[in-house]
């Protein structure tokens, strides 16, 4: 699609700005409009459908995270304005066409990876439940009235879709007395299914709420997965927000607040477990019966992202120390090589490092020092190609993940837009 005015007025900034970073520049270029130029397709209902790249599907949280870094240029360009609201809209329709569904196609047609075991309509992509699926379309909409000031977004279709969210989040509190949701594919690796009959391995009362997957769309080892928790947290408080200033709604500010207050429990007492190197830290997974998972993948919510999402300050010395665990070799994804080292997942193949993590990493640090460090690992290993990817090669970027990746574009624009802002090329 054509760029908005706005977008083109940047890339002329950009050009001043990074005149003396010709690399970045021309990263900053071609990454910086990506979702705009290729993967947003405005609908006949005047919605926006956004596929995440090389999947011709929408994944409700991709599609959030390719536009967030526009929301600085909304308010003042009404085109960009029609772009995110008819995204907003459109993410709303998906919560209601089904709230455990993670990816929806643009039309009714059926198309999706496989016939899994689980409850299926011609809208569904895929129906993997994660939670942040359905965080990132409420982050979207309170972004973006925090950007523009536009309350319209939070329509009556809005506020039932926020009540069908916080239902079922209670729900899945107690997953295994409560919830329908079951799940599984057959013929394919352990992690893209669920063990114990299409519900997950037990899991146990914490007041936290239940994820069958990951962000990274892989099944979780354990059932109470800590980062998309505290996204949880950081959603629920924009509910409140919404419901007290724009519905005026005092018993949906109670029940945001109670469902909040729960989870925020949970974290806080079975979250964070004593390790004897690094003192307090958050686990990314556990099970409420003492079973933890040590580790962090590159996927957003990921335990790095947390001062992104708001879930706490970067300065909180639970934080801390799980950064200093999470960006050492003692996470089993943190990985090493002659070009970069920075965290990847068990999604892509071993070794490999997400341009995402490294982006994620610079963007929750104030050090200068490991801000330009991580610039250069990324100039250094976007394949000759000028964009971002999934994973790569560490010994040999050539040797990339998905070469058209609008998320990882998103992401790098992002951070360098802000460090322009910032002075930090000056």
């Amino acid at each position: 699609m054509q760029l908005p005015r706005s977008v083109h007025s940047l890339l002329g900034e950009a050009d001043q700005r990074l005149a003396g970073y010709p690399k970045l520049r021309e990263m900053f270029r071609n990454c910086y409009p990506n979702t705009l130029e290729t993967t947003v397709a405005m609908q006949p209902d005047g919605t926006a459908f956004v596929i995440t790249g090389d999947i011709p599907a929408m994944w409700l949280r991709d599609s959030s995270a390719q536009v967030r870094h526009y929301l600085p240029l909304a308010a003042q360009d009404e085109e960009l304005q029609g772009i995110l609201e008819g995204l907003i809209a459109r993410q709303i329709d998906c919560v209601h066409l089904d709230p455990y569904a993670n990816a929806f196609n643009a039309e009714p047609n059926n198309n999706r990876y496989d016939e899994d075991l689980t409850e299926l309509t011609p809208w569904i992509w895929e129906r993997k439940y994660e939670i942040d699926s359905l965080c990132y379309p409420i982050q979207l909409a309170y972004l973006y009235w925090k950007a523009t000031g536009h309350a319209e977004v939070f329509t009556e279709k809005f506020r039932a879709a926020a009540d069908i969210i916080l239902k079922l989040w209670r729900t899945e509190q107690r997953h295994f007395e409560e919830s329908p949701y079951r799940f599984a594919r057959t013929d394919c690796p352990p992690s893209d299914t669920l063990r114990n009959n299409r519900m997950g391995m037990p899991v146990n009362y914490t007041g936290m709420t239940w994820s069958g997957f990951r962000p990274s769309d892989d099944a979780c080892t354990f059932g109470y997965l800590i980062p998309s928790n505290m996204f949880a947290v950081v959603v629920l408080r924009y509910l409140e927000e919404i419901a007290e200033t724009v519905w005026e709604d005092a018993e949906f500010v109670r029940l945001a607040a109670g469902l909040r207050e729960e989870i925020d429990f949970g974290i806080q007492n079975y979250g964070i477990i004593l390790h004897p190197k690094y003192g307090r830290i958050y686990a990314y997974e556990t099970d409420g019966f003492g079973n933890y998972n040590l580790m962090d993948d590159a996927n957003v919510p990921s335990l790095l992202s947390i001062p992104y999402l708001g879930y706490t300050d970067a300065s909180d010395p639970v934080y801390q120390n799980t950064r200093r665990f999470l960006l050492s070799s003692d996470n089993p994804y943190y990985n090493e090589g002659r070009y970069a080292r920075g965290i990847g997942s068990p999604h892509t193949p071993k070794g490999y490092i997400w341009p995402i993590s490294l982006v994620m990493q610079a963007l929750t640090s104030d050090d200068q020092a490991e801000i330009r460090e991580l610039l250069d690992m990324l100039q250094q290993t976007d394949g000759g190609t000028g964009f971002m990817h999934e994973g790569f090669d560490p010994d040999n970027p050539a040797n990339y993940t998905r070469p058209w990746f609008a998320w990882a574009n998103s992401l790098l624009g992002e951070l360098l837009h802000r460090l322009m802002q910032e002075g930090f090329f000056d």
